[in-house]
């Protein structure tokens, strides 16, 4: 919907400063754009118009300005809670979600969270008591990022604000660069950027005479009941119905993504809507827009589609690293970058399938506690004798990772869909490695907090709380605002979870299927081979294109530049490359990890400022 920034403090210039910040981030919101400014607090809002399109600007005051709000996302119970509000006395001098959020924080307080449906981060400020309070919704779907600089707390949609904030530094988190390439996104609490962090997922926070207190005031947790098939598909059916039209709520038209899975076939033939959008690449194996169009055609909608060439991708790249705010590997970022700005050409807002997987256990990955049952039943010394032996041969045959993945408990194989590398791959390409952290030290928290349950829930709780929030929904966020467009996904609805945390797990994965429920919950909808249809992710030709010349030539300019010379080891990352191209291993994804970073270093750190 929109973004924001500020900082507290009688900061020198803080008008001017203020709407330097909001120039960073006009792209959240071109439409519109107001400030708050006095000694204690500076706010910036930039307003991309969804809802009460006349009357929703921000910063937005209640009655008698003691409290003002900024706030970016949507609340799809909005109209439900104002009319509660109405009926204790409250009175509204517009329909917007923005002051139904005020008028319930004057009504509960901070305790108002638990009344919300919908996503958000938002900051409200009491002027009089010089009280700061600060929430971001429910599974992260909206980021929010803070810090204190020289006595001022600084926050904002995004990070990039923070570079017009005079008092603030910019300095490379090295600790997080460290950790990304094993997890291929920023992981960490603290942020690339040293002393800026991220408010995370289900957390609110206070400021008060330079304090900040953050505690969590929502939990997701799987607790799997016992049930019929019969019944948990009819109440998958019942919730997404209700989610997907709580979703639509909007004063303007709404479209939506489409590829050639599940999650957003069922979003784009459910929401009634007229549109739908779907990009592709100029290879068969890489292209969904055939699928797009045949279901979009089935469903009556209309379907918009664009073929990203080789060229258009590569040379977006370092705009999509600048948008990230921190390098991420995905290389389905670059592909939801393009047909954000496809869609952005026709709407104001876009339904999509994040979550689902998360939600309903859809990776194929969590099909590997059963496909390694077998080898389970081998005494673990002898399985740990015949992973070291696999280890130590020098050369690889078919067979060898399953032999070795079979030796290691849940918690040190699983970290969630991406590995990249391994703490000794990283300590041998970094140049002053820090050792912190080892993987299972940042998933230890969620494996603690699932003993008992299945290894399927525990898979699925580590990716609900790292993966998606870290890559995921990361990234649909700042590629679509990068377009000024408003990504909203119906799966990652509080009432959606509420269902779904109590499937049984041999009802979200079995061996006939990942996400087993929704598929069947599903066929009403559609045709029965796209239920079906095996989770592929995004399909991008990297693997390809580094073997191809021109392609190989820029990987490799950036592997031996002065960034890459600073912190890693050219030798080391050069042999990665080379052995890719000579067709020795595919080592694509580790390329493609190191050179995203190269790519957002030089944008933020070359020596041309970030712009």
């Amino acid at each position: 919907m929109c973004g924001f920034c500020g900082f507290t403090g009688n900061v020198k210039d803080r008008e001017n400063v203020i709407i330097d910040m909001m120039n960073r981030i006009v792209h959240r919101g071109p439409d519109s754009a107001g400030t708050h400014s006095d000694k204690n607090i500076t706010l910036g809002f930039r307003r991309l118009s969804i809802i009460d399109l006349d009357n929703g600007s921000q910063p937005m005051y209640n009655k008698d300005k003691s409290i003002v709000i900024v706030f970016n996302g949507e609340i799809y119970n909005y109209r439900e809670l104002r009319e509660q509000l109405i009926e204790k006395g409250y009175e509204f001098a517009t329909h917007s979600d923005t002051e139904t959020l005020l008028h319930l924080y004057e009504d509960k307080g901070e305790d108002m969270l638990n009344d919300l449906r919908g996503m958000f981060a938002f900051v409200i400020y009491e002027l009089k008591n010089k009280k700061l309070f600060a929430a971001r919704d429910f599974f992260g779907i909206k980021p929010f990022y803070y810090g204190q600089f020289d006595g001022s707390l600084v926050f904002g949609s995004e990070i990039k604000s923070f570079l017009d904030f005079p008092k603030f530094q910019k300095q490379l988190n090295t600790v997080a660069l460290e950790n990304y390439l094993t997890f291929q996104y920023s992981v960490l609490e603290e942020t690339f950027f040293k002393g800026v962090y991220k408010l995370m997922p289900g957390h609110c926070m206070t400021y008060k005479d330079g304090k900040i207190k953050i505690r969590r005031y929502f939990q997701p947790k799987f607790e799997p009941e016992e049930a019929g098939l019969q019944d948990s598909i009819k109440k998958v059916e019942d919730v997404m119905k209700d989610s997907v039209l709580a979703h639509k709520v909007s004063d303007v038209e709404v479209g939506s993504f489409l590829s050639s899975g599940v999650d957003s076939s069922y979003v784009a033939a459910t929401f009634n809507g007229d549109k739908t959008f779907t990009v592709g690449f100029d290879y068969e194996k890489y292209n969904e827009i055939g699928y797009a169009e045949a279901l979009s055609e089935k469903v009556g909608i209309d379907n918009y589609s664009k073929i990203i060439t080789t060229r258009e991708y590569w040379d977006a790249l370092s705009n999509v690293q600048y948008h990230m705010d921190e390098p991420l590997a995905d290389p389905s970022a670059i592909a939801l970058y393009f047909v954000s700005r496809l869609a952005s050409k026709h709407v104001k807002v876009a339904l999509s399938g994040e979550g689902a997987d998360e939600f309903f256990g859809g990776y194929n990955i969590y099909k590997e506690p059963m496909d390694l049952g077998i080898m389970t039943a081998i005494p673990k010394p002898i399985r740990k004798l015949m992973a070291n032996i696999c280890r130590a041969m020098p050369f690889k045959v078919k067979g060898m990772n399953y032999i070795i993945r079979s030796s290691m408990d849940l918690e040190e194989r699983f970290i969630g869909n991406a590995k990249m590398f391994s703490e000794k791959e990283r300590a041998e390409i970094l140049k002053n490695p820090t050792g912190k952290y080892d993987h299972k030290e940042i998933t230890k928290p969620y494996y603690d907090f699932t003993k008992g349950l299945d290894p399927v829930t525990r898979m699925q709780f580590i990716d609900l709380n790292l993966w998606m929030v870290g890559d995921i929904l990361l990234k649909a966020d700042k590629m679509s605002m990068a377009n000024s467009l408003e990504v909203r996904v119906p799966f990652l609805d509080k009432k959606v979870f509420d269902v779904a945390r109590k499937i049984p797990a041999d009802y979200r994965v079995n061996r006939r299927a990942t996400k087993y429920v929704f598929r069947m919950a599903a066929k009403d909808y559609l045709p029965e081979e796209v239920a079906n249809k095996k989770k592929l992710g995004f399909p991008v030709p990297i693997r390809v294109w580094l073997k191809e010349d021109k392609y190989y030539a820029r990987v490799k300019h950036a592997f031996n530049s002065e960034g890459a010379k600073k912190y890693f080891n050219t030798d080391k990352i050069m042999k990665y490359l080379d052995d890719h191209r000579a067709g020795k291993a595919d080592n694509s994804r580790k390329i493609w990890t190191i050179y995203m970073f190269l790519v957002w270093y030089d944008r933020f750190f070359g020596e041309e400022k970030a712009a």
